[in-house]
């Protein structure tokens, strides 16, 4: 089922916190929306009532002589966490709103999103059905092993082309003769970046006045809403996307800002100017790193938290190269987004 922008707007503005009632007809400004979001979020359908913590990275803020907090969405409290719920509220409050009885995402063999895609399908009472690319580890491990336990229905197609598993969901979804909705690759689109302007607008709430924040970089929504919100709640703040893959995050990252800027009937001027990018593929994607697995261990041992190494592993080793260099100020206030993963490390293990 398609969407157009103004149906992804209406849904934005009146389903992702309000529960399921029916949608209004107009945008409204970002500050508003999310201060109504704030409001209600008692009714939140998937991420917990409060916000996920922040806390200082003691150790690791001493071994790299910068002042480094952690912001935890690896416990945004659905599966094993994950800043994919984020995203998913907005999405899948759509597809409820449009009757969606089959709910179809893509990725990996291992991708975090199709996991909690499927997990947060089901807790809203909507099947997922997940296609796949037939790259990585296939295996019962891992996502896969999680997959299994939720019960979904799992299609790998040996394919490079997302083009091809979007064309598989219509034909599948057409098949089965009943409403469906396809979420692409990641979440990654204006509607699931809405999740992370709120993020941004949750940062700016919690106490500390942060100079920089870094996050993975992977499909580009997660990116693009923290650059977003950033502009619109705390500005002067530096957003830093971490590459962990190939496509070209200098032309999707604004657009994405653009749109959802669209959706929350936004003015805001989108530049090149208005976030950074550093490569940390390092192998390509879904291939650990030799920097990714030390950050990793790095990570662990010093601060007892555990990242993966295709997406949060290689954006920390980004952080630890910029501190290194100097790009920080030592009395810089470092955020460092943790968006989960823990499933792909036992895959990878």
């Amino acid at each position: 089922m398609g969407s157009s922008p103004m149906r992804l707007a209406q849904a934005a503005v009146s389903m992702a916190w309000l529960d399921w009632a029916p949608p209004v007809v107009k945008t409204i400004s970002a500050p508003c929306f999310f201060a109504s979001a704030s409001r209600n979020s008692s009714l939140r359908t998937l991420l917990p009532p409060r916000a996920t913590p922040i806390h200082k990275l003691e150790n690791i803020s001493r071994e790299l002589g910068i002042e480094l907090w952690i912001k935890r969405d690896d416990l945004t409290g659905l599966g094993l966490g994950g800043n994919k719920v984020r995203k998913l509220e907005f999405l899948l409050a759509e597809a409820k709103a449009q009757g969606a009885v089959i709910v179809f995402t893509t990725g990996g063999a291992q991708s975090n999103h199709a996991m909690l895609t499927a997990a947060a399908a089901k807790r809203l009472g909507m099947t997922p059905i997940l296609i796949l690319k037939k790259r990585g580890v296939t295996a019962c491990r891992g996502n896969q092993l999680l997959e299994k336990l939720l019960g979904t229905e799992v299609i790998f197609m040996d394919t490079d082309d997302y083009g091809d598993i979007y064309a598989e969901m219509d034909r599948v979804g057409a098949g089965l003769g009943v409403p469906y909705y396809k979420i692409p690759c990641g979440g990654s689109n204006a509607l699931g970046s809405l999740g992370y302007v709120d993020c941004a607008r949750e940062i700016a709430g919690q106490g500390i006045r942060f100079d920089h924040i870094v996050c993975a970089e992977g499909s580009g929504g997660t990116m693009a809403g923290l650059a977003l919100g950033a502009k619109l709640f705390i500005p002067g703040t530096r957003v830093h996307g971490m590459m962990v893959d190939t496509d070209p995050f200098d032309v999707i990252t604004p657009r994405l800002m653009r749109e959802a800027a669209a959706l929350l009937g936004s003015e805001v001027v989108i530049g090149p100017d208005d976030f950074d990018l550093r490569d940390m593929c390092g192998p390509g994607y879904a291939i650990p790193s030799d920097e990714g697995n030390a950050a990793v261990s790095l990570m662990a041992e010093m601060e007892g938290l555990f990242l993966d190494p295709v997406y949060t592993g290689k954006a920390f080793a980004g952080l630890i190269a910029m501190a290194r260099e100097g790009a920080f100020r030592p009395d810089d206030h470092v955020l460092f987004l943790h968006t989960g993963g823990a499933g792909g490390l036992f895959a990878l293990a």
